[in-house]
C-alpha cells in the first residue's frame, strides 16, 4: 500500500500534464485558441484597411519621392492647406455647440413630443450631395430662391446679386457644420440617455441648476461620447469632399481632398501626387485617432448605468419642440423643398411657378438606362455591404467587449477599427483604385471593388454602435446562459443579438443610409459598368441639367428614407434611437 506522503509522479514534478505535454505548452495553446480568432480578424482587417494607405505612400515615395514634390509644388497649396485647416476647425466648432444644444434640449422634450427626438437625425438621411445641390439651389447669388426673396423686399438696397453667396468659404463652412451636427447630436444624445439618474438627482440636492447640473455632472459622464463624437466631426470636415466639389469649384475654393480628386481624375493622372497630396490628411486622421484613444483609454470606467430606472430624466421644456423643430425644418426640410421645386420645373431660373410643374424630369430619369442602373447598382452593392458589415462589426465589437484577452490584441483591433474614420472617404478612393487594379486582387470594373470600399468604411458605424450595445447589456446575461450549459456561438444567437435588436437594426439603417448615398470613395473607383447614384448625379451636375439633378437627387432621398424604414422595421421602434 502507498503512502500518502509518497512524492508526486515525476511528470507532475516537471510540470507536465498526464498526455506528455509541459503546462506552459498547454497554457500557450489555450491561449492561441483564445486569441486564434481575433488574430485572423486582425490579418483580415489590417489588409482591408492597411493595404489602400500603404499602396498610397509607395506612389507618392516612389523615384525619390517625386510625387511629393509635384504634389506640393503648386502655386496655391499654402492656401489650399489653410482652407483645409478652416473647413475641418470652423465645421467642428459649429458643430458641437449645435450638437450639444439639440442633444439637451432632446431630453427634455415632452412625452407627447419624444418623437421629435428622430428629427435631428434626418440630416443623415438625406444625402449631402443631393443636400448641398439644394443649398446651392436655395442660395445661389443670382438664382437663388432665398436671394431673390430677399431682393424682393421693400428694405433692400442692394444690387442684382447676394446678399447670400454659397459658393464662398465661409458658406461651405457652416453648411458642412449643418450636416456633422447630426453625427454630434446622435452621440451625446446616446450618452445623456445612458447617465445615472442619481447622479443629477444628486447634483440638484447640493444645489445645482440646470446649467450646473449639465456642465459639473452631464459633460464629465458623457466624455467618451464627447471625445468620439468630436472627433468624428472633425474627421469629417478635414475630409469633407462634397461640398468644396460641388459648390467651392465655382469660385476656385479648393481644399486637400478635391485636390487628391483632380490630380487622380485628370487627362493625364498623376497618381503620385494624389498619393503626396492626400499624406497631411493621414497624418492628422492618424494622430486624432491615437489621441482618441488615449483621453478615452478604458471605456467601461464611464458606464453609469445602474438598470432602466436610471435613465437620466430632465425636466420638460416646450422650448425643446421649437428648437429641435426648426433645426430640422430648416436642415433638412429646406433643401428638399428646393429639390422639389427643381425637379417639377421644366427649367430653373429660381423662381417657383407650380403652374409649369410636371413629372417630365422623372420621367426622362427613368428613360436613362445610365440612371436606373445606377439605382440599381446603388441598392445592390450597399445591401450586401449591409449583410457583410453586420457580422464583421459584430465579432470585432465581441473581441473589444471581452476582458479575457490581451489588451495589446483589443488595441490593435480597435486602432484598425477607428482608422477609416482617421481617413477622408475620398483618400480611401483613390488607395483602393490603386490598389485593386493590381494583382492579387483584380476588383476594378466589377461592383465587387465597391462592396470591398463600403464594407471598410463602414467597419468603424457596424463596430462603435453594436459594441455600445454590448457595454450598455453588460456580462450577467451571458454570464447565466454559459451557467445555464449554453455554449458560446448559443448565447450569441439565443441571448445577446436578440436583445440588442434595436441597435443592429438601427446600426443597419445607419450603414444602409451611409452607404446608398456614398459619393467620394464611389467617384475615384467607378467605371463605365458601375456608376452609383452620387456619381451619377455628379455627372448631371457637370452637364448643368439642374432639373434632372434634383430628380435624381430626390431619388436617393426616397431610397435612403426606404432603408432607414426597412431597418426600423425589422429592429423595433428603438431602432432610430440606437442610431
Amino acid at each position: 500500500m502507498k503512502s500518502i506522503s509518497e512524492a508526486p509522479p515525476a511528470a507532475a514534478r516537471r510540470g507536465t500534464d498526464p498526455k506528455g505535454g509541459t503546462r506552459s505548452g498547454l497554457s500557450r495553446r489555450r491561449a492561441l485558441r483564445r486569441h486564434a480568432l481575433p488574430i485572423a480578424a486582425i490579418i483580415v482587417i489590417g489588409y482591408l484597411v492597411l493595404a489602400p494607405l500603404v499602396r498610397l505612400q509607395l506612389l507618392a515615395l516612389a523615384d525619390g519621392g517625386a510625387g511629393y514634390a509635384r504634389g506640393f509644388g503648386t502655386a496655391d497649396i499654402a492656401r489650399t492647406i489653410l482652407t483645409t485647416l478652416l473647413l475641418g476647425l470652423g465645421s467642428l466648432v459649429i458643430g458641437l455647440v449645435f450638437g450639444a444644444v439639440l442633444a439637451w434640449y432632446s431630453i427634455q422634450l415632452p412625452p407627447r413630443a419624444r418623437w421629435m427626438a428622430s428629427l435631428p437625425i434626418l440630416p443623415i438621411v438625406v444625402p449631402p450631395v443631393a443636400s448641398m445641390i439644394g443649398w446651392g439651389l436655395l442660395l445661389a447669388p443670382n438664382s437663388g430662391t432665398v436671394n431673390r426673396f430677399i431682393r424682393s423686399l421693400p428694405f433692400w438696397t442692394g444690387g442684382d446679386t447676394g446678399p447670400i453667396d454659397v459658393f464662398t468659404v465661409p458658406w461651405i463652412v457652416f453648411l458642412t457644420a449643418l450636416g456633422l451636427t447630426s453625427f454630434v447630436y446622435v452621440f451625446l444624445r446616446a450618452g445623456l440617455l445612458r447617465v445615472n439618474y442619481e447622479l443629477v438627482e444628486a447634483g440638484r440636492t447640493a444645489g445645482d441648476g440646470p446649467v450646473g447640473v449639465f456642465f459639473r455632472i452631464l459633460l464629465p459622464v458623457v466624455r467618451p461620447s464627447l471625445i468620439y463624437g468630436g472627433a468624428v466631426a472633425l474627421l469629417l470636415g478635414l475630409g469633407q469632399f462634397t461640398a468644396p466639389l460641388l459648390l467651392g469649384s465655382i469660385k476656385n475654393v479648393k481644399v486637400l481632398t478635391t485636390e487628391v480628386y483632380f490630380f487622380a481624375n485628370a487627362g493625364l493622372a498623376d497618381y503620385g501626387a494624389a498619393a503626396a497630396v492626400a499624406s497631411p490628411l493621414l497624418l492628422v486622421g492618424f494622430g486624432i485617432v491615437a489621441l482618441q484613444r488615449m483621453l478615452l483609454g478604458e471605456e467601461r470606467r464611464f458606464v453609469t448605468d445602474g438598470g432602466k430606472t436610471s435613465r437620466y430624466s430632465a425636466r420638460r421644456s416646450p422650448a425643446a419642440v421649437v428648437v429641435i423643430g426648426l433645426f430640422s425644418a430648416v436642415v433638412a426640410l429646406l433643401p428638399l423643398l428646393a429639390l422639389i421645386a427643381a425637379s417639377l420645373s421644366p427649367f430653373w431660373t429660381g423662381q417657383i411657378d407650380v403652374s409649369t410643374w410636371s413629372l417630365k424630369n422623372f420621367r426622362e430619369l427613368w428613360d436613362t438606362p445610365t440612371a436606373v442602373s445606377a439605382v440599381q447598382t446603388s441598392l445592390v452593392a450597399s445591401g450586401i455591404s449591409v449583410l457583410v458589415s453586420l457580422p464583421i462589426g459584430y465579432v470585432l465589437a465581441d473581441i473589444l467587449h471581452r476582458r479575457s484577452l490581451d489588451a495589446r490584441v483589443r488595441a490593435i483591433v480597435d486602432i484598425l477599427v477607428s482608422l477609416p474614420l482617421g481617413v477622408p472617404a475620398v483618400v480611401f478612393g483613390a488607395g483602393f483604385l490603386f490598389t485593386y487594379t493590381a494583382p492579387p486582387f483584380v476588383l476594378y470594373g466589377t461592383p465587387w471593388v465597391l462592396v470591398v470600399v463600403y464594407v471598410t468604411l463602414m467597419l468603424p458605424f457596424a463596430t462603435r454602435m453594436q459594441l455600445a450595445a454590448r457595454m450598455s447589456l453588460g456580462d450577467s446575461y451571458q454570464e447565466a446562459a454559459r451557467v445555464s450549459g449554453a455554449g458560446p456561438v448559443r448565447t450569441h444567437l439565443q441571448v445577446v443579438i436578440p436583445m440588442i435588436r434595436g441597435s443592429l437594426g438601427g446600426a443597419a439603417a445607419l450603414i444602409f443610409v451611409l452607404l446608398t448615398h456614398e459619393f467620394a470613395a464611389s467617384l475615384l473607383v467607378r467605371s463605365t459598368r458601375t456608376q452609383v447614384m452620387g456619381t451619377t448625379l455628379y455627372d448631371l451636375w457637370l452637364n448643368v441639367s439642374y432639373p434632372l439633378v434634383a430628380a435624381m437627387g430626390l431619388v436617393m432621398c426616397l431610397v435612403t428614407a426606404a432603408g432607414v424604414i426597412l431597418a426600423v422595421r425589422l429592429g423595433g421602434s428603438k431602432a432610430l434611437e440606437s442610431l
